[in-house]
């Protein structure tokens, strides 16, 4: 059971088993886990440290062989038992995410739904990592490439899909035949717990799957200089992923990073304006605004503007504000810190000359880390919130003249995530995917993800992709053989 686990989420959960209360390797340090809604601790959590680090290693190390020799098909065969196992405790999963991050409840659920689809994913695509022919150059020879798993690989995680982003990695590390240690996020070391409960019951075997709950600077930077650790996988902010790349330089290692978003959310004149207010909303406030995809920057051509930004003002007007359990459209942030970057960017907005359509407080009748829904319009450029990723419910609006502007605009920023675009011209939308400079573009729809396409982005906004069969080939070695057979 979990150490000193809040009886009121014991109680909203039917198997208290899934919190075990520690990750692999502990010490005798404690990490408070408190919920953001109430502020109400919720458990406290035995952690590691980078002695527990190194042990995590080790066993990663140690059955590595055995992992990695098994056949596909048995590998392929626990990841079907941990996806059937993580939709049987869903709810479960559920309210244990809502209790540690504040996510509503509704949100919380499909979270577990696209979580395990990566399993179920990654358990068939474990099968197909096939051995290719090469047409020979040289006679007399044959010629194979082989796929192999790189060997251990560090899986690091955020706190905005605690569940998600940690079957996203693994399901395809694991798949590939590589062994994993993980650390999630300090803010919500349950759900991972509760996975890792999960994959134990699957039949993964010791020493294969090791999470271990602790400071992120001991425990990554014990991983980052160990030349075992041959793949780091992580999620988070630009600031970190540049950190990690030092760091992982030394020892050369596979790196995987899915970092910053600043989407912008482009409308043209002629887009179905009504669509366009109702993708706007879901693309700028699901998660609370607390999404890598968030479409941060709106860019309205100028003759709708003005009724876009109506329309628009109007619908987050109608957003409700809640606990998770209370099912809302906008729960808790996830702490001060957050709700401290609202207020800076909100205030720098308004002071260069933005206006300030709705929202733009805390409503502290709910609590401190409740951030109203906000809207400001003629949001200047030199405004931080239009370089700067918000990662909240605050949506700026802007107005273009032209698509060479909006394209130039769009594209002067450091990251390169996602883009949104809305516009029924065919020739506008070719033009437009084209040119913006974004690995992911999404036209007149917000919803792009899903464990069969590769997601990442261009420039500062990571390296390589996750999902697809290029998230799996990303834990892989291509081995050349040349044979002649005398």
């Amino acid at each position: 059971m979990l150490d000193d686990l809040s009886s009121r989420l014991a109680d909203r959960i039917t198997d208290p088993d899934l919190l075990p209360g520690r990750g692999d390797f502990c010490g005798e340090g404690r990490l408070a886990v408190r919920d953001p809604a109430t502020g109400e601790l919720v458990a406290q959590v035995a952690i590691s440290d980078a002695t527990g680090a190194r042990a995590a290693v080790d066993a990663a190390q140690t059955t590595f062989p055995g992992w990695s020799a098994m056949l596909p098909q048995d590998r392929a065969g626990i990841l079907h038992r941990w996806h059937d196992l993580i939709m049987e405790a869903k709810e479960d999963l559920s309210r244990i995410m809502v209790a540690e991050q504040g996510k509503p409840i509704s949100e919380a659920r499909g979270e577990i739904d696209y979580a395990a689809s990566f399993v179920q994913f990654y358990a068939e695509e474990a099968l197909r990592p096939n051995i290719e022919g090469v047409t020979s150059h040289l006679p007399d020879a044959e010629m194979e490439l082989w796929r192999e798993p790189v060997g251990v690989a560090a899986l690091i995680t955020p706190w905005n899909f605690p569940c998600a982003m940690i079957t996203r990695k693994a399901a395809a590390a694991l798949g590939a035949g590589c062994t994993v240690v993980i650390h999630p996020s300090a803010e919500t070391p349950l759900s991972a717990l509760a996975l890792a409960e999960l994959a134990r019951r699957a039949g993964f075997p010791d020493g294969v799957i090791n999470t271990i709950i602790g400071d992120a600077a001991s425990i990554v930077g014990e991983w980052t200089a160990d030349a075992r650790v041959r793949a780091l996988s992580f999620t988070g902010s630009t600031e970190i992923g540049r950190l990690l790349y030092r760091q992982s330089a030394d020892t050369v290692k596979r790196l995987v990073m899915e970092l910053g978003g600043h989407a912008p959310f482009i409308v043209f004149k002629g887009a179905d304006l009504d669509r366009a207010v109702a993708e706007g909303i879901k693309a700028k406030f699901a998660t609370s605004g607390q999404d890598c995809l968030g479409a941060n920057r709106f860019y309205i051509e100028r003759p709708i503007y003005d009724e876009f930004c109506k329309r628009f003002t109007e619908a987050v007007g109608k957003l409700t504000i809640g606990k998770g359990m209370q099912d809302p459209d906008i729960g808790p942030l996830i702490h001060d810190r957050a709700v401290d970057k609202q207020i800076a960017h909100v205030e720098d907005a308004i002071s260069k000359g933005a206006r300030l359509l709705t929202g733009g407080e805390v409503a502290r009748d709910l609590g401190p880390l409740f951030f109203c829904p906000t809207v400001l319009a003629d949001v200047p450029d030199e405004a931080a919130i239009m370089s700067e990723e918000t990662f909240g419910p605050v949506a700026a609006l802007s107005p273009f003249d032209d698509e060479a502007e909006v394209i130039a605009r769009a594209n002067a920023t450091e990251y390169g995530l996602v883009a949104y675009v809305h516009s029924h011209d065919p020739r506008r939308i070719y033009r437009m995917t084209r040119a913006l400079q974004y690995g992911m573009v999404a036209v007149n729809r917000t919803k792009v993800t899903g464990a069969p396409i590769p997601f990442g982005g261009m420039k500062q906004s990571g390296i390589g992709r996750e999902g697809a069969r290029q998230g799996l080939e990303a834990f892989t070695e291509i081995k050349y053989i040349c044979r002649d057979w005398g």
